[in-house]
This record gives structure tokens, C-alpha cells and sequence, in this order.
């Protein structure tokens, strides 16, 4: 929200109070409070009449300060807050006349007494500031009243983060209002609004408000970030790194680690579509045809119409379409697949439901006690209180029915048109629901499925969210039209909502509206099946790949088995991921933060630590790409190429911009026609450019999470130090573009495959390869 007109005025109706001078010191343990009038204090007679500003520090954490700011304190505590984690740290205080420096780890804040202002810095490097403006309470038109932080930003520096967003992916110059509506992915609106952003500067902000935040990211005063909240109060955390990666950790060490995802998510999701006619017939019909063209598939997925329209929800199966449904997930699941079904938190007047959910007061309610209704989506529909312990155990219950006739999982679709005309069973205030209703969403069904299926088995498919809804993945990217345009936008909303805390993000391959030309579809493909999870879905047509074209089919299959095939390496970083914070799917910043050229990167990305991507979004085939320095190898093709260089060549459609940086040991399974296998049976570790000098090592994780096996390359000169830990399982080591090798274990070796099969008898093994 903007309260200036221009450099010198304030707009019309609006007061901006902000601290002068620190005028008095409190401190605790935990804490110290800055006691800040908004005015000068010359005399005695000078602390009367006029606001001061409250201004507590304290630190949940090493490498993180928290700042809250009041005007008046006593007005009554509003709920829902986020969930965050507070920890011991070991800040500590200096003052003197002048300055008052609050310390956490290399994290410091430096407070000028005299003239009030902040400056934040890592160790003896200047992060930010906020200067003698830059805390303020403003009050406006009709009594309204808003706190509001700025930070400043330097030649150079550029945001990310703040959510799903598909406007341009650095957030400089825009303002972004977090509020979550279903605005598709053309629009500034958003499914999923995170009040966190990054700066390459090496810090994050989080403002720890459920409702909306209004942020103005250079664009009110173009060389500051601002962020502001309606009412008494603002909360807001600064988080140092000094790298993207340790500021991701440290924002989810606050809000919550992603849980780890089953392996057999990763692989191949086909769809019903939304609008389409299917019954058993129609989807056997796919899942057959899948199987007959070779195209591994492990999730099939029920869209809205697996129940009779207008009783959405009313969970119950359209007896007309499926008759039998649980012979017909039985009969699904023997063919090796899980199943997923659609659902939503609205009940229409028209469901089973509908009177017992108001019977028993599930529903939300207007401030007059009536139902909340509307017509749109579903005719009279209402929405479930999820502040109700009663109607979330309901809504679970319904759901666990499910379950028990064998559906896996739930995409937990909508949650974003969230009225505030409401009352709430607890009392929440309604504006502090609107964005946190998806997280209890989400969260009701996340947990009936860790209940019924155990930790390892719990996955929704999930399109609203809030900060922590990173918890319980996965999430997709909402409805976007089937053009290039749109995969790049999507591609924007993915870097920016992995930027924010979620470690993995999925899109509707070829697009959800419309129908997209089988150029598009096939390039799509490609780019679905190298992001954490791929599903097939659209709006009103199926989205198998021979209603595209036959090449489509191939194409299909291709990745896919790539994709299977990658699957020890990530899966280790999806358990990389529960333990760090650190996204699977990630930007060139994140791994790249010292190559400048990285920062503005939007068009490709890095799967884990070591693949680079680089979808293709034109129909001439024209793939266009940055290779940070170091030797890059095509994981397909393996041609060599040194980097730091900008490349342009074209690619037909079984390949695109796929590289592996050097030093890396990739793993890669011996099964193709599933994600989920022994990862460590028959594995291949494939060794890209190592360089003299150079240590490196790879992990593998079977599908549950544990560490199986682990690899441990080092070189001296043209001698490789391979130590194993394979617990006696049967590997090989590709040494990629070495002409010759000998080794010292009695291991076969191929000349051809510059490779070396080993079968070692103890589990820890240790042999040398000369080059």
C-alpha cells in the first residue's frame, strides 16, 4: 500500500508517526525494548502528548532478529498466527551513548539512539538498513491505522520469493498485496502469497502476519523495500545467510521443514482431465494405453466429475459413471498404481452433506449466524470451519472412507476465495484466515493421511498456501493456458515459490486451459518430467500423449524413464530437502549465488545441486541458456562445454539444455519403469569432469528416507581414490570422457563404457583408478 505522493507529499487523508530518538531501554534475558517517541524530546514538557512506538529485539535463533513494533499494545490479541519455531541463541547486548548493537550469531543490528535508525549486518558487512523513516504507524482515512517497515536497498540488490508469483520473477519494482485468490497464472494475483522474500545481498525478511501484507518492493520509494500491515502492530524477522541456501534453511527452521515425500510421487501422474466424460471404461482405456506405448506410469488421478456434479463435496462416487468404485481401484491398483482423488473444502446445498454440516454448525457462518453461501463454483455452497476440531475430525472422517477403499491421495484443490464477511467457531479473526485457511486445510488432510498411511506415505496435491504450508507437499501451480507464454510464467511462479520455503512444485503438463499444439505439449513434457513431480492434466480435453501426435508418445516415454532412472539422486535431495529447507527444484541463485549473470536467471533452473535445465519455450526448437565457469557436460548427448558462456542451438524434442556441472557423481537407477525401487541394486554412479585436487562424494537413500550407500571419489593427478560403502550390493563407476583406466580391484572393466563393475565383498571398499 503506497501513503506518499511522490518524494515530498503524503497522500491526502493519511499521518505518517515515526521515532525520533530512543528515548528508554528495557532489557531482559530474552529481549531488549527501545521505548521510541515519534517527536524530539528537548524538555521534560516534551514527553507529553504525541504516540511512541514500542520496539522489542529478541532472537528465536542464531542468524535471526525479530523485530516487533507497537503503537498501542492493548488492543484485544487476534488469531490465527503462524506457527513459529522460537529456540534458544546466544544473542547478547552492547550500548554506549550512542548506539545500541543487539548481536545473534554473525547476525547484528545497530541502533542509533540520537537519530533513531537500524542497521543490520553480518558480521562487519552491511546487509540493510532502516533509517530514521523507516519504522512508522500511520493513520488514515475512517480511522484506520497501519505499522509499516522499510529496509533500503543498494545498487544492485534485487528481491525474490514473496509466493507463487508469475509476475516477473526479481520482484523489484512491484508491489505484491498477500492475499491468496484463483486468478489463474496470467495475473499479479496469486494461489500461494508467502510473506518472505530474499535479497542476493544474503538476508531475508519474513513479516510474520496471517493476513494481508502489502509490500512495495522499490516501487513506492524505488531504493527501498517497504511492507505494511492494517492496525497497532508489526512483526517481522530478519534472517541471515550469508548465502541463499542458509537463509531458506533458517526461514524454514522458523516455519517448518517440508515432509519427505514418497518416492512413487516422482514419477509419472495421468489425469482424468476437469471437464472431460470419463467412466471405468474411459480410464482403463488410458491406463492400458499407457502400458501398451511403454510409458511407466505410478499415480492415476480422479478430477472434479469422479462425483455427480453439483454436490461438490459430497465424497461419494457417481454410481452412474462407477458403479463398482472399489473393485475399480482395486483393479487400478493391481496394475502397480496409486490413486488420487479430487476434493474441496466446499459442500453445495445440493450434498448429502450439506444439512449435517449445518446441523451440526461446520460450516462458516455471516455475523448474523446464517450460513455463508454463494452460487459460484457450486450452487448454494458452503465452506467448512476448519477452526471447529469437530468439523475438521468430520471432514477427515469422510475422507478416511476413502482411504479405506484405497485412494492414496488427495489433490486438495481451492481454499483461496476464503470471504471475510464471516464468524469462525474459535473466534478467528477473519482476516487472519483468509491466507492461513489453506494451511488448516492442508493441514487436516496432510494428517489424516500421516494417520492412515504413515509419515512416509502422506503426499496431497495442494494449490493454496501460506508460510508453512511448505509442510505438507506437494503443491502445483494452478491453472495456466496451454502457450509458451504460460510455461514460462509457470516456470516464474515455481522459482519464486521455491524461493519461499517449498521444496517441491508441479505444474499441469501442456497447460490447463485450452488445448495446446502437440509442439507445445511435447516441450512441456520435457519440462514436467524434469521438475520434482509430473502430472498429465487439463480442462476440457485428455491429455494422453497420442491424442497429440505419435512423437508425443515417444517423447512421453523418454522422459519418463529418465526420470525413473534419476531417481536415486532425487531422492536424495528430496531427504536433503526435509532435513535443509533447501528446494529439489531450485534457481541458479540458490546454486550459484557469486555468479552475478545467475541473479536474474528466470527461463532455467537447477533439479538438485548438479542438473541443469533449460526448458524450451519457442516452436523453432531454439534452446537458449547460461552455463556458469566450470566444465558442463550434456547428460544426454555428453558433450563437454566450458562454461561461463551464454549458448543458443536448436534441440528436437528428446532433448533440450540438460547438463551436469563437473565434480559431480551422479547416480542413476537400473529401473526405468517405476520412481520407487532398491535405489542401490545394480546402480551406476556416472563422474562428471572431476578435477585434480578435488574430493567429492554422492549418498544414497532407499525409498523410505535411509542411507544405503555412499560413494567417496578424490583426486591426485590422474589417480582416483574411489572408498565405497555399498553394503556388498554390485555397482559401476562411469568415468565419462576418459579414454583409457586401470584399477587395483579385481572388479571387471570396459574400455567402451570407460567403466568398472564392481562387486566388492566387504561393505566398506576402497580401491584407486589411474587415469
Amino acid at each position: 500500500m503506497k501513503f506518499t505522493s511522490g518524494n515530498w507529499l503524503v497522500k491526502e487523508g493519511f499521518t505518517i508517526n515515526h521515532p525520533r530518538i530512543v528515548h528508554d531501554i528495557d532489557v531482559t534475558e530474552e529481549s531488549v525494548t527501545l521505548y521510541a517517541p515519534c517527536k524530539d524530546i528537548n524538555h521534560r514538557g516534551d514527553t507529553l502528548d504525541g504516540p511512541m512506538l514500542t520496539i522489542k529485539l529478541s532472537s528465536p535463533s542464531d542468524n535471526i532478529i525479530r523485530i516487533q513494533t507497537w503503537h498501542f499494545k492493548g488492543g484485544i490479541k487476534k488469531h490465527p498466527n503462524f506457527d513459529v519455531k522460537n529456540e534458544s541463541s546466544t544473542h547478547h547486548l552492547d550500548t554506549n551513548d550512542d548506539e545500541i548493537t543487539f548481536i545473534s550469531g554473525d547476525l547484528n543490528v545497530k541502533i542509533n539512539k540520537k537519530q533513531f535508525g537500524m542497521k543490520f549486518l553480518n558480521g562487519d558487512k552491511k546487509l540493510t538498513e532502516s533509517d530514521s523513516k523507516g519504522l512508522a504507524w500511520i493513520t488514515g482515512p475512517e480511522n484506520s491505522t497501519y505499522m509499516r517497515g522499510q529496509l533500503r536497498l543498494h545498487v544492485g540488490e534485487q528481491l525474490y520469493g514473496l509466493g507463487e508469483r508469475f509476475t516477473p520473477y526479481i520482484k523489484n519494482g512491484q508491489t505484491v498485496d498477500i492475499w491468496n485468490e484463483d486468478g489463474g497464472t496470467s495475473s499479479e494475483q496469486s494461489y500461494k502469497n508467502i510473506p518472505f522474500y530474499m535479497s542476493n545481498r544474503g538476508y531475508g525478511v519474513f513479516v510474520n502476519h496471517p493476513e494481508e501484507v502489502s509490500f512495495e518492493l522499490g516501487s513506492e520509494v524505488v531504493s527501498k523495500s517497504q511492507y505494511s500491515v492494517r492496525g497497532e502492530y508489526l512483526d517481522y524477522y530478519i534472517i541471515n545467510g550469508p548465502t541463499p541456501k542458509e537463509v531458506v534453511s533458517r526461514y524454514t527452521n522458523l516455519t517448518g521443514k517440508p515432509a519427505l515425500p514418497p518416492a512413487w510421487s516422482f514419477g509419472l501422474w495421468l489425469s482424468t482431465s476437469f471437464t472431460t466424460d470419463y467412466d471405468e471404461t474411459t480410464v482403463n482405456h488410458f491406463v492400458d494405453g499407457m502400458a501398451e506405448r511403454g510409458i511407466p506410469l505410478s499415480v492415476f488421478h480422479f478430477d472434479c466429475f469422479w462425483m455427480k456434479g453439483f454436490e461438490w463435496s459430497n465424497f461419494v462416487w457417481d454410481d452412474e459413471h462407477f458403479p463398482d468404485p472399489e473393485g475399480m481401484l482395486r483393479r487400478l491398483k493391481d496394475k502397480g498404481l496409486k490413486i488420487c482423488v479430487w476434493i474441496n473444502p466446499y459442500i453445495a446445498q445440493k450434498s448429502k452433506l450439506f444439512d449435517e454440516a449445518v446441523e451440526n454448525g461446520y460450516l462458516l457462518k455471516r455475523p448474523n449466524g446464517d450460513v455463508w453461501q454463494w452460487d459460484l463454483w457450486q450452487a448454494g455452497m458452503g465452506i467448512v470451519d476448519f477452526s471447529n476440531p469437530k468439523a475438521c475430525k468430520w471432514f477427515a472422517d469422510k475422507l478416511k472412507i476413502l482411504l479405506d477403499m484405497g485412494v492414496d491421495s488427495f489433490k486438495t484443490d481451492f481454499g483461496e476465495r476464503i470471504p471475510t464477511d464471516v464468524t469462525y467457531y474459535d473466534g478467528s479473526d477473519p482476516y487472519k484466515m483468509h491466507n492461513y485457511y489453506a494451511y488448516k486445510y492442508n493441514e487436516v488432510v496432510f494428517e489424516l493421511l500421516k494417520k492412515e498411511k504413515g509419515a512416509k506415505e502422506a503426499i496431497v496435491f495442494a494449490r493454496a498456501a501460506t508460510a508453512g504450508g511448505q509442510k505438507f507437499p506437494v503443491h502445483w501451480g494452478g491453472d495456466c493456458d496451454s502457450t509458451y507464454e504460460a510455461m514460462a510464467e509457470s516456470l516464474r511462479g515455481g522459482l519464486s515459490l521455491t524461493m519461499s520455503g517449498f521444496g517441491y512444485w508441479s505444474h499441469d503438463i501442456g497447460g490447463f486451459e485450452n488445448t495446446a499444439t502437440p509442439d507445445v505439449f511435447k516441450r512441456w513434457t520435457a519440462f514436467g518430467l524434469l521438475s520434482s513431480h509430473s502430472r498429465f492434466h487439463g480442462s476440457s480435453s485428455y491429455r494422453v500423449p497420442w491424442k497429440f501426435d505419435e512423437e508425443s508418445v515417444d517423447v512421453a516415454r523418454h522422459f519418463v524413464q529418465l526420470k525413473n532412472s534419476l531417481m536415486p539422486y532425487l531422492y536424495s535431495a528430496a531427504v536433503e530437502n526435509s532435513k535443509t529447507g533447501i528446494p529439489v527444484m531450485r534457481s541458479m541463485l540458490l546454486e550459484f549465488p557469486e555468479d552475478t549473470l545467475c541473479e536474474t536467471l528466470d527461463k532455467q533452473y537447477m533439479l538438485g545441486e548438479s542438473i541443469l535445465v533449460a526448458p524450451i519455450f519457442n516452436e523453432e526448437g531454439v534452446g537458449s541458456y547460461y552455463l556458469p565457469s566450470g566444465i558442463w557436460t550434456h547428460l544426454l548427448s555428453g558433450e563437454k562445454i566450458e562454461g561461463n558462456i551464454w549458448r543458443k542451438e536448436k534441440y528436437d524434442y528428446m532433448s533440450l539444455p540438460l547438463f551436469v556441472k563437473e565434480n559431480t557423481i551422479l547416480p542413476r537407477g537400473a529401473v526405468i519403469d517405476k520412481p520407487d525401487y532398491d535405489y542401490s541394486s545394480d546402480i551406476t554412479f556416472h563422474v562428471y569432469a572431476l578435477q585434480d585436487q578435488v574430493d567429492t562424494n554422492t549418498i544414497i537413500h532407499d525409498v523410505h528416507g535411509k542411507m544405503t550407500g555412499s560413494l567417496h571419489l578424490s583426486r591426485q593427478g590422474r589417480s582416483i581414490l574411489v572408498k565405497a560403502d555399498m553394503n556388498g550390493k554390485a555397482y559401476s563407476i562411469v568415468l565419462h570422457d576418459e579414454k583409457s583406466i586401470s584399477t587395483t580391484t579385481s572388479g571387471t572393466w570396459s574400455a567402451e563404457l570407460n567403466a568398472v563393475k564392481i562387486t566388492p565383498a566387504p561393505s566398506d571398499y576402497s580401491f584407486t583408478i589411474t587415469l
